[in-house]
């Protein structure tokens, strides 16, 4: 096969993509990157809320409630790291000045 026939189809195709694309899907508007990783933290707060409820559920129904305090603020910690890391970066910055001056 020829460079010009390869070239041709490589056009073809191409061209034949773009009409099939919609134009949104190009605009520098779009960040789906973003927006992707937003709705997979979203699910992944409504898992874990799901699972906290259901080991809360069982230590209640074992009536183990000092173990379920334990757990219920470790989940809390544990879900004001992972969801918003932000906020503990400057909480640390704060108490690193208050530390170090």
């Amino acid at each position: 096969m020829s460079h010009r026939r390869r070239l041709a189809i490589v056009l073809w195709f191409a061209a034949w993509l773009l009409t099939l694309l919609p134009a949104g899907a190009f605009a520098s508007g779009n960040d789906v990157g973003k927006n992707v990783g937003d709705l997979l933290k979203h699910y992944a707060g409504e898992l874990y809320g799901g699972v906290v409820a259901v080991i809360a559920v069982v230590c209640l129904m074992n009536r183990r409630y000092v173990e379920l305090a334990t757990f219920l603020f470790a989940a809390v910690v544990v879900a004001w790291m992972v969801f918003d890391p932000s906020n503990i970066a400057s909480a640390a910055e704060a108490i690193g000045k208050q530390i170090f001056g």
